[in-house]
Order: C-alpha cells, then sequence, then structure tokens
C-alpha cells in the first residue's frame, strides 16, 4: 500500500515572493508532499516562475502543474522549461497536463476550442514530444498538430527518463490515455456540456468505473500507477455541520443540472472533503484501503491542516 502525498495549491498566492516563500514552507513543515499551481491565464501567477520560486525556499518540498494547458505552448518549448525547472529544482518537479477545458481563456487570446476528441489529440501528440524531448539524443516526429524534426530537448531533466508524468479526467478517452502514458493518475468528474458537473460522475461507483478504464488501458503497468483525486464537489471545509452543507450542495447541483443526488452520495464523494477532522481522516484511509487513492489535493495549505498531519507519510 502506497505512502499517502498530499498536495496543497499556491493559487493563493497572488503577491510578491515573501508571500509564495511563506506559502511553501509552511507546506513543508506541515508534511506536505509538494504545491501545485494551475495554467490560467486568470488573476494568478504563471506556473513555472512561481514553482521555481517554491524549490529555491524550500529543501524537500516537490513542486508540480496541477495541471498545464496543452493548448497554449509549443511541447518543444515546455519541454525546455519544465528540464530546466526539473534541473533547478533537484528533482522535485511532477508534470500535471490536460487537454484544456475553460473555452473563455481560448476565445480570449484567439485559439481555437476543438471538440474533445481533438483536444484529446493534440494532448496525446504533446505528451510524445515531451517524453521524445526528455529522452536522450535528436528524436522526429510527425504528426497532426506538431512535426519535429531532429531536436534534442535540453537541459535533459534530473529524473529519468522524466518526472512523473500526471494526466487525470473524467470520461473513458482521457484515463485510457493516461492509463497508457501517465504514472499519475488524476479522477475527476465528468463535465457537462457548459461546461458543467455531472452529479452522477461524482459518486463512489463513478470512480470505480474510471478505475476500470485505467486498470484496462494500463495492463501490466497498473500496479505501478498512483491514483489521485481532488476536492472538485466544493472546497474542502472541517466542519460538524457536513449534512446541512451537503443538502444546499445537492439542491444546487440539482438546479443546476437536473440531476440528483442524496446527500449521503455527496458527502461520501471521493471529490468532496466536508467533515470533522476524524470523519476525514478515515474517508481518506477508506479510499487508500478500498480504491488505492493515496495522492490527495487538499485546496489551500490550511484547509486540511489537521488532517494533513495525521497521515502524511502514513
Amino acid at each position: 500500500m502506497r505512502a499517502f502525498r498530499f498536495w496543497a495549491s499556491a493559487a493563493a498566492a497572488t503577491e510578491g515572493g515573501r508571500e509564495v516563500a511563506a506559502l511553501a514552507r509552511r507546506a513543508e513543515s506541515m508534511g506536505y508532499t509538494g504545491v501545485v499551481l494551475p495554467d490560467h491565464l486568470l488573476e494568478q501567477h504563471a506556473p513555472i516562475p512561481l514553482l521555481a520560486t517554491v524549490a529555491a525556499v524550500t529543501e524537500k518540498l516537490r513542486i508540480g502543474t496541477f495541471v498545464l494547458n496543452a493548448a497554449l505552448r509549443h511541447p518543444a518549448v515546455l519541454a525546455q522549461e519544465l528540464a530546466s525547472l526539473d534541473v533547478l529544482s533537484g528533482g522535485r518537479l511532477e508534470i500535471g497536463i490536460g487537454a484544456g477545458w475553460n473555452q473563455p481563456e481560448f476565445d480570449g487570446i484567439g485559439i481555437q476550442f476543438d471538440p474533445v476528441p481533438a483536444r484529446i489529440d493534440r494532448l496525446t501528440e504533446v505528451l510524445a514530444i515531451l517524453k521524445g524531448c526528455f529522452a536522450g539524443g535528436p528524436f522526429s516526429y510527425a504528426g497532426k498538430y506538431y512535426t519535429i524534426t531532429e531536436h534534442d530537448g535540453l537541459p535533459k531533466p534530473v529524473q529519468r527518463p522524466h518526472p512523473p508524468l500526471f494526466v487525470g479526467g473524467g470520461g473513458r478517452r482521457l484515463l485510457t490515455l493516461a492509463g497508457r502514458e501517465a504514472q499519475i493518475i488524476g479522477l475527476a468528474p465528468r463535465l457537462l456540456p457548459g461546461p458543467l458537473p455531472d452529479p452522477r460522475s461524482f459518486t463512489m461507483a463513478a470512480a470505480e468505473e474510471k478505475i476500470g478504464w485505467v486498470r484496462e488501458a494500463a495492463g501490466d503497468r497498473f500496479a505501478d500507477l498512483e491514483l489521485n483525486t481532488y476536492p472538485s464537489g466544493a472546497g474542502p471545509q472541517i466542519t460538524n455541520d457536513a449534512l446541512a452543507i451537503a443538502r444546499e450542495r445537492v439542491e444546487r447541483l440539482h438546479t443546476m443540472t437536473g440531476h440528483q443526488l442524496t446527500p449521503q452520495e455527496w458527502l461520501d464523494s471521493p471529490h468532496v472533503f466536508v467533515g470533522t477532522v476524524a470523519a476525514l481522516t478515515d474517508k481518506i484511509l477508506g479510499l487508500r484501503e478500498r480504491y488505492g487513492i493515496s495522492s490527495i489535493m487538499t485546496g489551500d495549505v490550511d484547509d486540511l491542516a489537521p488532517v494533513v498531519e495525521a497521515l502524511a507519510g502514513r
């Protein structure tokens, strides 16, 4: 059974380097495995420089992108940035990358927002090129979106053959790609058109189905994969009034989507971390025992601090 790895988000650190350094040092002292930052053209820092700052002010804390938008950068340029970050951090980088989902960001800068299958096809090519750049020696690649001719990606990352790749999602096609190509698999709810979350994809039964897709795609390598979940159902919260929060949330989901969950289904979801410290500790232990989920995103550093301190490294 894998030891737990807990990840905190640095998205709230929107000011200067001192704020970022304080967040990073606090996360390291509390037992977090690492700090992540998403990749959005919103009010936040760009992920590469922020994560470099985190690495510079810590000793062991790992750094990760959660997740890069594959459509925003040429993969060979991205590979150089990521390899440099791995070298500068002494081999502490983990690369989360996805197909991109937030259409207004695409529209705002004039990048075509393709249908889901085309975005996954592009992500497939990006993963192949990243691996080619990280490998030893020149390589060539001819795809629909990118062409590489005898390019030797430099520098090479410290972690060989490359830093761990994190790919996740809620649909079968994306999780099949993750099972084939990634080392860390993120389980997420599916999005309905809009995008809106599909309440049915929040449930434990849906998570079990998703893990089955990953297992089928991964084959013999499934035992080497790490499974991750994150609190996409609501911001994580330590509270004695979880049931009242659950009732409000399922009613809101029903109004938005027309699909109904029970409050208990919502609380049991692997994408919801709302409850007492004892209840959340038991829940996370149960996710690992029943489903093998050992990597947990927790939101801001302080959101689930007592739970992280109780379980980190176990």
